[in-house]
């Protein structure tokens, strides 16, 4: 039963930090292969806005998704960072 002016998802879903959430979701996809570079970036930027939301305004929810969009954004920007340059190199030493 839900209290009165209470969360309805227990506080698991931070839906009035939209950036974090959307920037935790893009995260996930992220992950996805060949198209993951633009949604890393993406979720980077959102993960630090949903952690300024949350900073401004502390009854707002969603550092833990904030957190895991951007850690998620990174290690996708930086594992196609490093496979880019491993094609760009292979190319530049190949005969």
């Amino acid at each position: 039963m839900a209290t009165p002016g209470g969360d309805a998802t227990g506080g698991i879903i931070p839906y009035k930090n939209v950036p974090a959430l959307v920037g935790y979701y893009l995260g996930i996809v992220a992950l996805i292969p060949l198209v993951g570079f633009p949604f890393g970036c993406a979720s980077i930027i959102l993960g630090i806005m949903g952690l300024v939301k949350r900073n401004r305004q502390p009854e707002v929810k969603g550092s833990v998704h904030a957190v895991i969009a951007i850690l998620f954004g990174l290690f996708s920007v930086v594992l196609y960072g490093l496979m880019i340059g491993a094609i760009i190199f292979a190319a530049a030493t190949a005969r």
